[in-house]
């Protein structure tokens, strides 16, 4: 997979503003990732691998009144084995807020879901969490009407490492699921490589 590499105008801008937004930026390519979730064919639990492909693109400022965010508009697709077609994807954007340190992932499914988590790192940090809830009064999740219904996403938390060439993220969805009597824990955790 290419990669189109920020200008280093972009980079040191990020940088000088404390945009953790550069930790992240990579267009990144990696066969390891790990889905527990429920299969509604098989009627079972399932771990299953497989392949990611993201990308980013650097933005901003965007500026709200007196807040500067600068952010990343990702594309992020996943195929397990030999499937044609991905069997999840997401569009959204990593926004980071320097001036209070808040961190922001906002994304769109299209199970018909979106979720806008957020949380808070220091600039030098090369780890921080997201969360979001359903009933959030700030980090929130909306889902469509059957989902609500047949499996509704209570939480999303996601834990991110950044490196010198990788991030790694791993993801906990809590579900209430009409196959459960208690909450299902749908985990996902991938180690993205920098490519081109």
């Amino acid at each position: 997979m290419h990669s189109e590499r920020p200008s280093n105008d972009w980079t040191k801008r990020c940088q000088k503003n404390g945009d953790r937004s550069a930790d992240l930026l990579a267009n990144g390519e990696r066969q390891g990732g790990l889905d527990t979730a429920f299969s509604h064919s098989k009627d079972e639990v399932l771990a299953s691998p497989y392949l990611e492909k993201c990308t980013m693109k650097p933005f901003g400022p965007v500026d709200n009144g007196k807040q500067s965010l600068f952010g990343l508009d990702y594309k992020s697709a996943m195929w397990r084995g030999d499937e044609e077609n991905p069997f999840h994807t997401e569009v959204g954007y990593w926004l980071w807020d320097a001036a209070t340190g808040e961190v922001m992932k906002g994304f769109v499914v299209p199970r018909g879901i979106t979720v806008l988590a957020g949380g808070t790192a220091d600039v030098n940090a090369t780890s921080f969490t997201l969360k979001a809830a359903l009933d959030d009064p700030q980090y929130r999740i909306g889902e469509n009407k059957y989902l609500a219904k047949n499996a509704s996403s209570l939480s999303y938390v996601i834990n991110i490492t950044t490196g010198a060439d990788t991030w790694s993220y791993d993801e906990v969805t809590m579900l209430r699921m009409n196959e459960f009597d208690e909450p299902f824990s749908h985990t996902d955790h991938n180690t993205l490589r920098r490519v081109g």
